[in-house]
């Protein structure tokens, strides 16, 4: 079993009219063992940008800390909120400093840059960014996700419809992979408000 497949996750970041949503699943394994039903692996760094860390949990949390960090610095010096294309930089730069010890994580970044334009972009564990103009996914689930998103996905959707599609592409395709799914948190983000939701799924 490969060292990204041993937590189990599953991430999705969608694109829509002046607005993204964000959405991961919540189980936390180890193996083929669950070992909690409510575990985050997207998070916040500023009111318009996320960060969705899929692969080895612990490596994800170490992370998300370095880059909450660089980013606080880039505030008191900047006096502004990062970009997301800038915030992407940052992210890629970070892991490829660590290329012969690699955190094994593979990031997806999504966020609303100037004139509110969504930005979506992922990563591999060494940097190397994947930039998109629909979705990006990633974990133990992507293969299905690609799958459940291509089928389902259509371009300028609105927050509501965006929401209802990402939920029933990260259901689908959870169902499809043993490692990750127990629901899921879906993050709508408007250039005026947040919108986060826990939404059930199978519990097996």
């Amino acid at each position: 079993m490969s060292i990204f497949e041993y937590n189990g996750s599953a991430v999705v970041a969608m694109v829509g009219k002046n607005c993204f949503a964000i959405a991961c699943d919540r189980r936390l394994g180890v193996q083929l063992q669950t070992v909690a039903t409510d575990f985050r692996r997207v998070f916040k760094v500023h009111d318009k940008l996320y960060i969705g860390l899929s692969g080895l949990a612990t490596d994800a949390q170490t992370l998300y800390q370095k880059v909450v960090f660089r980013h606080k610095l880039y505030q008191l010096r900047e006096e502004r909120d990062m970009k997301p294309q800038t915030f992407a930089s940052l992210v890629s730069t970070l892991l490829y400093e660590k290329r012969f010890g690699p955190y094994f994580c593979q990031p997806v970044i999504a966020g609303l840059g100037d004139d509110d334009e969504p930005f979506i972009c992922t990563t591999d564990c060494l940097g190397a960014k994947e930039l998109a103009k629909d979705f990006v996914v990633s974990g133990t689930a992507s293969e299905s996700l690609y799958g459940a998103c291509e089928s389902m996905y259509k371009p300028n959707m609105e927050p509501e419809e965006l929401f209802e599609t990402i939920s029933q592409a990260l259901q689908a395709s959870v169902d499809r992979d043993c490692l990750s799914g127990w629901g899921g948190y879906v993050l709508v983000v408007t250039p005026t408000e947040v919108r986060e939701r826990v939404i059930k799924g199978r519990m097996d």
